[in-house]
């Protein structure tokens, strides 16, 4: 639970990096004690990361970040048909991340796997929803259990498809490494113009 805290304190930093959430608003949005919260913010800071709630280093904090991030729990399936409609189609909590969200939301890479984060609790209604439409094993998509504060922040597209929060898009395509670093690169270019 620690690792998945600090994680949200990041996300929630990097969602919004002007500085304009105060400590105690992060806080209530990490779902942690505010004297840990507190504690960790000025660590964050003390590493020159941030001034306060303003994130000074955005590069810094990405990098910091896959540094502690907790290993993720996924399996993987090959669906006989479009993945997306697959998991639009479950009526189930997700959020898709890395290639597909990253070519939803700025059309850069192409989506050669279609990875999704899912509430721990919906994990066996998943994999049932998913073995009537494809195969376990290796494929075309993988599912990520995550810690809900990934799902249940999650932004819609204009398509209407649920995806992981910027931060979170960032950090999943850097861990993706090879052209998804680029990708994040880019997006990070683009989205952090003001800070960067």
């Amino acid at each position: 639970m620690k690792g998945d805290k600090r994680e949200r304190i990041i996300r929630i930093l990097l969602n919004n990096p002007d500085g304009g959430l105060t400590a105690y608003r992060i806080h209530l949005e990490a779902e942690c004690s505010q004297p840990w919260a507190l504690a960790y913010l000025k660590k964050l800071e003390n590493m020159a990361f941030l001034k306060k709630t303003k994130v000074n280093d955005v590069y810094g904090l990405f990098e910091y970040w896959l540094k502690i991030r907790s290993a993720p729990q996924c399996a993987d399936y090959h669906l006989k048909s479009d993945p997306l409609k697959t998991i639009r189609s479950s009526g189930l909590s997700y959020a898709l991340t890395t290639y597909q969200a990253e070519n939803l939301l700025h059309g850069y890479l192409f989506p050669t796997r279609t990875d999704f984060y899912i509430l721990p609790d919906e994990l066996n209604l998943w994999h049932n929803h998913l073995i009537t439409n494809g195969l376990v094993g290796a494929g075309n998509t993988r599912v990520i259990i995550a810690d809900p504060a990934i799902v249940n922040k999650q932004t819609i597209n204009h398509k209407g498809y649920a995806l992981v929060s910027r931060s979170q898009l960032i950090c999943d395509l850097l861990m993706e490494g090879g052209v998804a670093m680029e990708a994040a690169t880019m997006l990070i270019s683009e989205w952090y113009s003001e800070v960067v």
